[in-house]
């Protein structure tokens, strides 16, 4: 398939070889030892905040190992649950500010709800000052829109490493208890972090820490929403949050392609052979509808199903580190916003909902509801 800037990959959707490739050692993330075409790729290409920087994200071998056992300290299960009562006051005072609609009132829930959880979950994580939040979201949003032209997409990739630039700066001279000073300690001390990885893995990390949450929060909604059977079952205890969230991240990944991979030597599929050298684009996201894993119900939603194995975090060493408090945030979140809004609606079909324009995110760029908090519905 073609890219944005006429670079070409193979598009990968079939869930058994997403999960082969994705574990094979002839599959590298490192564009700068084994994707040559790299040295023809302009330096205002829409995926260079997603291929050029050097961190954990585009590392293969032993770098991997040591950028990942760095950052692997930010997604511990006791530093995770840790976070459980900051997730928990966040998600109620949103709900008390959506009570504040005026009855029948169309809100963007995305905007008011979902975004707002882990975005500012990262930040506070990652030490991130109040006054520059707007500037992080604003660059984070920018580096998931593919589509945008050369000229706008050089903008953006000047303005994300201007952004983190300053934050590193505003750690160093007032260091705390969050992931970016530690950061910096390893920057500066013996584990050799140079500064461009520094950067390139707070991009990643914030980044990738806070859209994957955003989009599962907004899918569940949608979901539950649409299927009121389902959502009945989860009130009679005969469907678990977990599996409306497993299900949610089966059927609608948060995150639909992460580019890119690279074959290190050639990758014989039996029907297809990668060459040495080729770009690879797994596109998880579709592993979950496989009709060869679950059957022709595979686009269907249902929190019933037996199987709702899925790739939706990724598999093999670049698993998402963060899978454990993205699942953390949306069981808080959905159980507070259907405890509150029992009656939740579209305020749209669901049909005229615009996607995010980015082959990357699987999300929606506004979810109009109607809120109808529990109060008035039991007076009704």
């Amino acid at each position: 398939m073609e890219l944005p800037g006429e670079v070409t990959a193979w598009s990968v959707t079939r869930h058994d070889v997403i999960r082969e490739l994705a574990a094979d050692r002839r599959v590298s993330r490192d564009p700068r030892q084994h994707w040559p075409a790299l040295e023809s790729v302009p330096q205002d290409w829409s995926l260079n905040v997603w291929v050029r920087v050097v961190s954990a994200f585009t590392s293969y071998g032993a770098d991997h190992r040591r950028l990942r056992n760095l950052i692997s300290t930010a997604f511990t299960p006791r530093r995770t649950e840790a976070l459980r009562p900051l997730v928990q006051t966040l998600v109620d005072r949103l709900i008390t500010e959506l009570k504040e609609t005026a009855p029948g009132e169309s809100v963007d829930l995305r905007a008011r709800f979902a975004y707002v959880i882990p975005t500012e979950v990262i930040c506070d994580l990652f030490g991130v000052p109040a006054d520059m939040r707007s500037w992080m979201r604003r660059v984070i949003d920018a580096a998931l829109n593919t589509g945008a032209g050369p000229e706008q997409a050089a903008a953006d990739y000047g303005d994300l490493f201007g952004c983190m630039a300053a934050l590193i700066a505003a750690k160093r001279a007032e260091p705390g208890e969050d992931m970016t000073s530690d950061l910096i300690a390893a920057r500066d001390g013996e584990a050799k972090l140079d500064e461009e990885q520094l950067v390139s893995t707070l991009i990643l990390m914030i980044g990738a820490g806070s859209e994957t949450a955003v989009n599962l929060i907004s899918h569940a909604a949608i979901a539950l929403v649409t299927h009121p059977e389902q959502l009945a079952l989860v009130r009679a205890g005969e469907i678990g949050w977990d599996a409306v969230i497993e299900e949610t991240l089966r059927r609608d990944a948060p995150i639909m392609h992460m580019p890119l991979r690279y074959a290190v030597e050639d990758i014989d599929l039996g029907d297809v052979v990668i060459k040495k050298g080729d770009a690879i684009l797994l596109a998880f996201g579709a592993a979950g509808r496989d009709p060869a894993v679950h059957g022709d119900s595979a686009c269907e939603f249902d929190a019933t199903r037996e199987s709702m194995d899925h790739l939706a975090f990724g598999h093999g060493v670049h698993f998402c580190l963060g899978a454990p408090l993205g699942r953390m945030e949306a069981d808080i979140a959905l159980r507070a916003l259907f405890g509150a809004f029992p009656d939740l609606a579209l305020a749209v079909p669901e049909s005229e909902l615009v996607p995010q324009a980015s082959f990357i995110a699987h999300g929606y760029q506004q979810l109009p509801v109607i809120l109808r908090p529990a109060e008035v519905a039991a007076a009704v």
